[in-house]
């Protein structure tokens, strides 16, 4: 046998094993595999048929994130959008860390996914770590203005104590740190640790955020007797 026809029967031995291998994996692929993928590829319509197929979209992948969530993270808009418009997505399920969208949508600034979530009525005052959290901690003004616009605690307290104002105070911008103080704020509030706002911004090297606090600090009103003898 000559040379060209012995590769001719290698390349379709070849051929013939990956579609052999193909065909196996999807026989073998779950409608849980399907859904996960075809988030990760923001494939709306592939998500519009498993949900007519009467696919739960509310399970979590191996890493424990919900589709909705990995959405947001990936992100894949357009499946993200199909999720907060059905009406069998639970829009308040957790993933494995217990942040909901509305908190993921928070920390990444996507407003939009922000205004479709609350529309939702997706929780602004999730018990622990919250929405206002996530949207001090990197600064997203218009987001933080919106939630507390929707009564979102300002004093929230995860499960270590920390408030949005320590959060911002450390890791968001001076102009988050003035909005929750201008909104009230408690700049007394310690964490587990007995630190406060302003410990968070020294610690964070924060100079902006030590100075406003600061200064808060010693406007704040004393209590009654202080300083009598």
């Amino acid at each position: 046998m000559s040379f060209p026809a012995r590769a001719s029967i290698a390349r379709r031995t070849l051929f013939a094993f990956a579609a052999a291998l193909a065909a196996a994996s999807c026989a073998t692929a779950s409608p849980s595999d399907d859904f996960f993928r075809a988030v990760i590829s923001d494939n709306p319509g592939a998500v519009e048929r498993l949900l007519k197929q009467g696919f739960d979209p509310n399970g979590r992948d191996p890493k424990g994130q919900t589709g909705l969530l990995l959405a947001l993270r990936e992100p894949s808009p357009r499946v993200a959008k199909v999720l907060i418009a059905s009406p069998r997505v639970n829009v308040d399920a957790t993933n494995a860390s217990d942040e909901t969208p509305l908190m993921m949508a928070a920390l990444k600034g996507q407003k939009e996914y922000v205004d479709l979530l609350l529309a939702r009525d997706a929780a602004v005052n999730k018990p622990g770590w919250a929405p206002l959290h996530y949207a001090a901690t990197n600064g997203h003004i218009s987001i933080m203005k919106q939630l507390l616009e929707q009564h979102a605690f300002i004093d929230a307290q995860s499960p270590n104590g920390t408030t949005p104002l320590m959060m911002a105070a450390m890791y968001g911008s001076a102009e988050a740190v003035k909005l929750l103080l201008d909104e009230g704020a408690d700049i007394a509030m310690k964490n587990q640790l007995g630190m406060t706002a302003l410990d968070f911004a020294k610690r964070g090297n924060r100079p902006d955020a030590v100075e406003m606090l600061t200064r808060a600090q010693q406007l704040r009103p004393r209590p009654a007797g202080a300083g009598k003898w």
